[in-house]
């Protein structure tokens, strides 16, 4: 599939020279970081030595106060605490590290999970019921609540107070809830907007402690759980969220034992060596998320707060049988829709997917989705048949806000929620072929051309021999990547290979590259076999890559992962 390559716009000369000079750096690694908003020293030492002094006061967030002191009144009067969360993982690790920590100061807790097919996603009417039947008159809700006025009035009439813990952008309508802590309410205070759920817990936990007296270094033993909730929610890793990650991950490769539902996860996922971003993303975020999409969450939060290895391999085995589950189901759905799309004149040449069949498992069809685009590069929508309505999830390209398009289609669907890129949508049966028509007129109509082709962001252009441990080196320090802090990406242009190419597994490149008749670096490229013909006769090419270290043998050597190729 073709690929734009988009080169970030250059920093300003000066700015870009005095932080080179001040920092003792290359003036390629300077511009990145003015390009992410790094451009002072200060700035730079902040960056690279993230510092848990930095975390804003949490009593900073509106209604933080009330909160605290509402918890307060609970445990000291021996209420009984319901903590609810999300199905998904930033929902889990949120659950377990609120009940995780609070039943240190009461046994009378519980938590609570929805069903992902029966309640649906947030607060629910059967959730509300339950806690009144078994006496609960304090819930705190996490990663979910902030639209959820309804059923916080239900609760109240009930004799039950709310907490809302929550970091969705909320409606006009806010629950009218003992407090509301979500820091993209538009009167709050508070200095950074991009806490995961799982982080607006840990600064009420956080809140709770300062005002008890009680060591900051009870809460921060929990930040292994709040850095696999902001890897797995992709929130932005900047500000806060990398002071929280920086050290969450270093609680998880520290020397301390590990969490035994995260080490049993590691060991499962076969991830070796130090845990990054990426490795919670693609080794712990599937697994956590599959009880939820193909059984209980609640397995999930069992998992994370076991106390032995042997409890914890029992919930984690379990979770990786849903997960198991999961992949099969994703595999043949994902085989089935792109049949649909092939084998259809129509939706081969749209400008965007619409699917609908009755059977498909509705836990993996926003995955699905995200498969199709890997293919049709367009904006997405899968739809199932759940509870007698089509019910579905879509994706969308960069650019492009799905959100809006489907808002265009309002009168033909029942609900729909979401943001830009994801979102969720429920309507009639027989409305789907309508929905199908008017989505792609609206698509059609907005979409741009650049929007239909997926892009690559490079940094900054680089000569291969520029690439040395020491520049390596600092890049390194520039983690963890994430959202709003991507690794670097770089271009080099006219490289050739050196005689080495070769085709490695089903379709990956292995080689070893010159510029300029001098400096060789190996380089490899997962599924851009296709170039192998044109690169063995020795024609110069473009490409773009990132940086890594590659162990073999127990020696450490640098090399290109290799996202794209231009032949000249």
């Amino acid at each position: 599939m073709e690929k734009r390559w988009v080169l970030s716009p250059e920093a300003p000369a000066e700015v870009v020279k005095q932080l080179s000079e001040e920092l003792k750096i290359s003036a390629t690694l300077a511009s990145i970081l003015c390009q992410r908003g790094i451009c002072t020293f200060n700035e730079a030492k902040h960056f690279f030595r993230p510092s848990l002094q930095d975390l804003h006061d949490p009593f900073l967030m509106k209604d933080m106060g009330r909160a605290v002191n509402r918890l307060n009144d609970a445990l000291h009067g021996n209420e009984k605490i319901l903590v609810y969360g999300d199905y998904d993982v930033d929902g889990t690790t949120s659950v377990a590290l609120m009940y995780g920590f609070l039943r240190h100061y009461t046994s009378n807790i519980d938590f609570y999970i929805p069903d992902r097919y029966k309640e649906g996603y947030g607060v629910s009417s059967q959730g509300i019921e339950w806690a009144a039947e078994h006496g609960f008159t304090l819930i705190i809700s996490l990663d979910c609540g902030i639209k959820s006025a309804d059923k916080v009035a239900l609760a109240s009439e009930k004799g039950i107070d709310f907490i809302i813990c929550d970091h969705h952008l909320p409606d006009e309508d806010i629950p009218q809830a003992v407090a509301v802590l979500d820091p993209k309410q538009l009167d709050c205070p508070y200095p950074y907007k991009e806490l995961s759920g799982c982080g607006v817990g840990f600064k009420l936990l956080q809140a709770f402690c300062i005002q008890n007296d009680i060591d900051q270094e009870e809460v921060y033993k929990l930040l292994d759980l709040l850095v696999v909730s902001i890897a797995a929610d992709i929130v932005p890793i900047t500000g806060e969220n990398r002071i929280l990650a920086y050290y969450g991950l270093q609680h998880l490769n520290g020397p301390q034992p590990m969490r035994p539902g995260l080490d049993a996860l590691k060991e499962l996922a076969d991830i070796r060596g130090e845990m990054d971003i990426t490795s919670i993303v693609f080794g712990f975020a599937p697994r956590i998320n599959a009880a939820g999409r193909m059984g209980d969450a609640k397995n999930s939060v069992r998992m994370l707060l076991a106390q032995t290895k042997e409890d914890a391999f029992k919930m984690a085995d379990i979770i990786n049988e849903s997960n198991k589950a999961r992949r099969d189901k994703d595999s043949n759905i994902t085989k089935e829709a792109l049949q649909m799309i092939a084998q259809d004149d129509f939706l081969r040449s749209a400008n965007s997917t619409v699917l609908f069949k009755e059977n498909w498992h509705k836990g993996v069809i926003g995955i699905v989705a995200s498969r199709c685009i890997e293919h049709y590069y367009r904006p997405t929508i899968i739809l199932t048949q759940s509870n007698g309505k089509a019910s579905g999830s879509a994706r969308s390209v960069h650019g492009f806000n799905v959100h809006d398009a489907i808002e265009s289609c309002s009168d033909l669907l029942e609900q729909f929620g979401g943001h830009m890129y994801a979102a969720g949508l429920t309507l009639p049966v027989e409305n789907v072929p309508a929905f199908r028509k008017r989505f792609e007129e609206v698509v059609a109509s907005t979409i741009t051309a650049d929007q239909k082709i997926p892009q690559i962001e490079i940094d900054a252009p680089l000569k291969l021999n520029q690439i040395t441990r020491n520049f390596y080196n600092i890049v390194r320090q520039m983690e963890p990547f994430g959202p709003g802090n991507m690794r670097p990406v770089f271009v080099s242009e006219c490289v050739y290979d050196t005689g080495s190419v070769r085709i490695v597994g089903d379709s990956h490149l292995k080689l070893r590259l010159t510029q300029d008749g001098f400096y060789n670096i190996d380089a490899i490229g997962f599924g851009l076999g296709d170039y192998y013909k044109a690169i063995s006769k020795g024609i110069p090419f473009d490409v773009c890559y990132t940086i890594e270290e590659n162990i073999y043998r127990g020696v450490i050597t640098l090399q290109l992962r290799i996202k794209d190729i231009r032949i000249k």
